[in-house]
C-alpha cells in the first residue's frame, strides 16, 4: 500500500511558511506524505475529479485548508465539492456553519453556551430594529454574518444614531439585519485555540485606546494570558457543539450579566507570530503536535473505511 498523502494550504504570512515546514515533517517523520500549496483558487473541476497544481485531490487521504485571508467563493465551492469525497479538516458542514455568526450563536445558545443577546431582522423590520435597540439598552451591534478580522462591524448607540444608519443599510443587498447586544466588558478578551477537543494554547487580546475591538486587524494587541477552567470549558464545548475540529474561540466577560460568554468561533486560528512568541506566547508546538495527531488519526480512519468498503 502506498504512503498517506495529505493536501495542505496553509497561510504564509506571520510565521506560517514555517508552520507548515515543521507540519510537513512532523507528519513525513509518521510517514505521511504531503503536498502543499493547494490553493483551490488554481483548481479546475471535470469528470468527477478536482485537479489543483497537478495534484488530483480526490486521491489524497485527507486535505487542510489552512488560509482565512484568501478564501473566495470559488475556492468554497470546491472545498464543499471535495468534502463529499475526502476527509477535509475542518469538515466543510461545520466550517460554513461556523462562518455564519448568526447560526453560530443561534445554535450555541439551543446547548446553552452563553453569546451576546442577538436579534435576526428581516431588512424591512425597521420596527423589530428598534425594538432590539430598546431591549438592549440602547446599544447594538451591527455585524455581517460572515467575514473575519472585525470588517464591518459598527456600534451603534441609540435610535438616533439607529435612524441615521439605516438609508445607507437600505441601499445595500442585504437580506436580513444581524444584530447583539453591546457587552460592557473590559475591552480585552481570550483566545482559546482547540484541537481535537483538546485546548492546546491561549492569550489575551486588548483593544486599542479609545476603542472597544480587540481585532489584531482592528489595532488590538496581544498579550500572555493564562486561562481559567470556566472558559475553557466553555472554549471546549462550542467547539463540540459546531462540530470543529480545530476552532479558536473569542470570549469576553459580561460585567453587566457577571458570566463569561463565547463572542465568536474562528475556524482558521493563526499560530502565534515570531513576535507574539517573543512576548512569551509559545502555545505553538502543542498545537502542532496535536494537529499532527488528528491528521494522522484522520487518515488511519480513512483508509481502514476504505478497506472495508473494498472488503
Amino acid at each position: 500500500m502506498t504512503a498517506p498523502h495529505v493536501g495542505i494550504w496553509m497561510y504564509e504570512n506571520g510565521g506560517g511558511k514555517a508552520i507548515e515546514q515543521k507540519l510537513v515533517h512532523a507528519l513525513a517523520e509518521r510517514g505521511i506524505q504531503s503536498s502543499t500549496g493547494l490553493n483551490l483558487r488554481d483548481a479546475r473541476a471535470q469528470g468527477g475529479q478536482i485537479l489543483c497544481n497537478g495534484i488530483v485531490m480526490e486521491h489524497l487521504d485527507a486535505f487542510l485548508s489552512y488560509n482565512a485571508g484568501q478564501q473566495t467563493q470559488y475556492q468554497l465551492y470546491l472545498y464543499q465539492a471535495l468534502s463529499q469525497s475526502i476527509p477535509t479538516l475542518n469538515n466543510f458542514a461545520s466550517f460554513a456553519l461556523a462562518e455564519d455568526k448568526f447560526r453560530t450563536s443561534h445554535l450555541l445558545n439551543g446547548h446553552g453556551i452563553a453569546t451576546a443577546d442577538y436579534r435576526l431582522c428581516h431588512k424591512n423590520d425597521i420596527a423589530g430594529l428598534k425594538a432590539a435597540i430598546r431591549d438592549f439598552g440602547g446599544k447594538l451591534v451591527y455585524k455581517p454574518t460572515d467575514g473575519w478580522g472585525g470588517v464591518g462591524i459598527v456600534k451603534i448607540d441609540g435610535e438616533h444614531a439607529l435612524d441615521m444608519l439605516l438609508p445607507f443599510l437600505s441601499r445595500t443587498d442585504l437580506r436580513y439585519f444581524y444584530v447583539e447586544r453591546f457587552i460592557d466588558y473590559d475591552n480585552t478578551d481570550y483566545r482559546i485555540d482547540i484541537v481535537d477537543g483538546k485546548c492546546v494554547g491561549c492569550y489575551g487580546r486588548k483593544a486599542p485606546k479609545d476603542d472597544w475591538k480587540t481585532n489584531i486587524t482592528s489595532g488590538g494587541s496581544v498579550f500572555v494570558r493564562e486561562p481559567n477552567d470556566e472558559v475553557v470549558e466553555l472554549a471546549i464545548k462550542a467547539t463540540q457543539a459546531l462540530g470543529l475540529e480545530i476552532a479558536g474561540v473569542d470570549l469576553i466577560y459580561d460585567r453587566e450579566q457577571e458570566r463569561y460568554v463565547v463572542l465568536e468561533v474562528n475556524t482558521i486560528p493563526a499560530f502565534a507570530t515570531p513576535e507574539q512568541e517573543q512576548l512569551g506566547i509559545n502555545f505553538n508546538q502543542n498545537k502542532l503536535d496535536a494537529m499532527v495527531e488528528l491528521i494522522e488519526r484522520t487518515v488511519v480512519q480513512k483508509r481502514a473505511l476504505h478497506s472495508v468498503k473494498v472488503a
